[in-house]
């Protein structure tokens, strides 16, 4: 008899484009117990719920969800300013971008095996070219024996 566990689920968010009931409602509803907010910087003004602080105070009060932001798993500000001030391509950043995740060592977090119902958090509206995309795929490469199934939401 083989004991099957279920695939852990790692989700993605962007907050922009979302009221903050729209992006409240989004966590509580997939069940999210932790925000892994990949930001390089937390302080935002692109929605006052989404400050650092401010967005800690809210996810535990409302959800009662953990919060933490990992800078690491965010591109440095150089990959950023080529890729949105230079109008670099995607390819480059994304290339760019994993080779940055690398340097960083980013596989020692990444393999932790508490991800399951962990949110990665960024600005983007979705996810197709937003490095949290990118992370999350980096986490299921380097996880062994155990299977992570992605969703953003």
């Amino acid at each position: 008899m083989t004991n099957r566990t279920k695939p852990a689920t790692l989700y993605t968010i962007g907050f922009t484009q979302k009221s903050a009931e729209e992006f409240f409602t989004l966590l509580q509803e997939n069940q999210i117990r932790k925000v892994i907010d990949v930001r390089l910087n937390n302080r935002s003004q692109l929605a006052g719920f989404s400050k650092g602080r401010d967005l800690e105070y809210f996810l535990r009060t409302i959800g009662k969800i953990d919060y933490e932001h990992h800078p690491e798993l965010a591109p440095s500000k150089e990959i950023l300013n080529r890729y949105k001030k230079e109008k670099g391509s995607w390819e480059e950043y994304e290339h760019s971008f994993l080779q940055l995740l690398n340097s960083r060592r980013v596989d020692v977090f990444i393999h932790s095996n508490d991800l399951d119902h962990c949110c990665l958090l960024c600005s983007e509206p979705t996810a197709e070219q937003c490095h949290r995309r990118l992370v999350a795929e980096e986490i299921c490469r380097h996880q062994s024996g155990s299977k992570i199934i992605i969703s953003h939401i």
